[in-house]
């Protein structure tokens, strides 16, 4: 039942947004600039407000995936953890860390532009963005967000 409601959760995060943005290439490389990437409302495994683009790969399959994701000045992420490694880049903006099952504010990290983080799976954490926040999470798929206390989870 857990695995099907991992495998659920890995769905719902990518439901809804669509496709990989088309970057500019040619046959030997592809880029994007700040203003062509098209962030989308969601993903729907997060609290209301993010938005997201997926650059490389699919977080719902196998394999190697690279998504931006933007948060607004305020925007919290309750104890949650994940089934594989979580590898984010703070793009833009300052992220607080916190590490355990009942978020505690007081006691969480700042990251600031420029750092990288790096969660084990199944570690529970939780987050908050300081000013608009552009988080690079570049990892391996299939994705998945469980929150520690259900009611959290924006999915249900």
């Amino acid at each position: 039942m857990r695995r099907s409601l991992t495998m659920l959760a890995a769905a719902a995060l990518i439901a809804g947004c669509g496709t990989t943005i088309e970057p500019a290439s040619n046959e030997a490389h592809q880029y994007f600039t700040p203003d062509t990437i098209d962030y989308q409302p969601g993903p729907g495994s997060l609290p209301e407000g993010s938005e997201f683009a997926v650059l490389e790969g699919d977080p719902a399959a196998e394999g190697f995936f690279l998504l931006r994701l933007k948060l607004p000045d305020g925007y919290q992420i309750p104890p949650h953890h994940h089934g594989g490694v979580e590898r984010v880049t703070v793009i833009a903006g300052t992220l607080s860390f916190g590490h355990g099952e009942e978020a505690d504010w007081e006691t969480t990290t700042s990251l600031p532009t420029g750092s990288y983080l790096t969660i084990p799976p199944g570690h529970a954490h939780y987050v908050e963005a300081e000013g608009e926040t552009v988080l690079q999470l570049s990892t391996i798929g299939p994705w998945t967000l469980t929150y520690v206390d259900p009611d959290d989870d924006p999915r249900e």
